[in-house]
């Protein structure tokens, strides 16, 4: 990440004009008091590991005479930095975009205020969020508490909760987007995405979730001249088309390479975002069926495998199906794996 672009998002105005026409209110260090229930530890790990690896966790710690901590965030030594957009709130209420840094400093969007007026979209991030950071033990968490601090100060309209990311906020963004569908109803993913297979720690949850997240808004946009990452982003659509997550777009930042984006591409990711869209309900309903049938094939090799007492092979079965397929394979697998003698 380049000094300029730090300067440019992070840190102040001097490098655009723009952003002095706006009459929103930027609130920095503020220090949050609410948790929420969907911030827990045990929550969390339930909804961003698959059903063999939580199921893994729980039995460890119950081993020790141990449990998860119920909340890894101290609010009291933790800072966020809010933006309020100009005018009056809507009638529905505000909307909310979280914002997962890669860095850890704060994150100020002095040139995107413009689009955030427009949207009405109150901006938050925190900060001590960066890549060096644990994705489920402050990452995700703070996501969840920024969200929820601000619902509790703002009214909001609970259809326009997004959340964004550059690069390997980016992909904490899309864990957030998928685990979190009762929250966040879409995502704009910024330079930073992955496959949803098992692959790099994106894990489908629960079934109920995922039917949630499929249905959700994703926007990928990366800089023209990201080449990597703007096949990554390719990668991952395929997987999640794969998994019948349909409503997808994708922009390109001009001129861009691996940054943060500027005002021009952040104002048109925001407006694919709320641009009218909906997933055709017989089409969902056909992919997921494919889906579920390469599921139960699948799960019915390891009840045969398991039937011939190679616990050795079934055990690898089952590992591969949870990492491919996530929530969408309980109860089913965490039956087959009770099956099993220990190793």
């Amino acid at each position: 990440m380049s000094r300029a672009v730090l300067l440019l998002v992070a840190s102040g105005c001097a490098l655009s004009s723009g952003c002095a026409l706006s009459n929103g209110r930027l609130e920095t260090d503020v220090v949050f008091t609410q948790y929420s229930p969907l911030s827990r530890n045990a929550e969390v790990a339930r909804r961003a590991l698959p059903p063999l690896t939580y199921r893994r966790i729980v039995e460890t710690l119950a081993a020790r005479r141990d449990a998860l901590a119920e909340q890894t965030i101290d609010l009291a030594r933790e800072k966020f930095d809010v933006y309020i957009p100009d005018g009056p709130p809507p009638a529905a209420g505000y909307g909310v975009l979280v914002y997962i840094a890669p860095w850890s400093s704060a994150t100020r969007p002095h040139v995107w205020r413009a689009a955030l007026d427009r949207h009405h979209l109150i901006f938050v991030a925190a900060q001590r969020s960066g890549n060096e950071m644990s994705v489920l033990d402050r990452r995700l968490p703070l996501a969840l508490l920024a969200y929820e601090n601000v619902r509790a100060r703002f009214a909001i309209d609970p259809q326009r909760v997004y959340v964004t990311g550059l690069s390997g906020g980016s992909r904490v963004a899309e864990i957030a987007a998928m685990a979190y569908p009762d929250v966040f109803r879409g995502a704009v993913l910024n330079a930073g995405a992955d496959p949803i297979d098992g692959q790099n720690g994106m894990y489908k949850p629960p079934a109920e979730l995922f039917r949630v997240f499929q249905r959700s808004r994703l926007v990928y946009i990366t800089g023209d001249q990201d080449v990597d990452n703007a096949r990554q982003d390719d990668v991952s659509q395929a997987s999640m088309r794969a998994a019948c997550v349909l409503d997808l777009d994708t922009e390109f930042a001009l001129g861009l390479g691996h940054e943060a984006l500027d005002a021009q591409s952040f104002g048109r990711a925001l407006d694919a975002l709320e641009a009218p869209h909906g997933v055709d309900a017989g089409e969902l309903a056909r992919c997921n069926a494919g889906v579920e049938r390469v599921l139960a094939a699948q799960l019915a090799e390891a009840a045969a495998t398991i039937a011939r007492g190679d616990h050795a092979r079934a055990r690898a079965q089952l590992k591969a199906i949870d990492a491919r397929f996530g929530g969408l394979a309980a109860p089913a697998i965490l039956a087959l794996d009770a099956q099993l003698a220990p190793p």
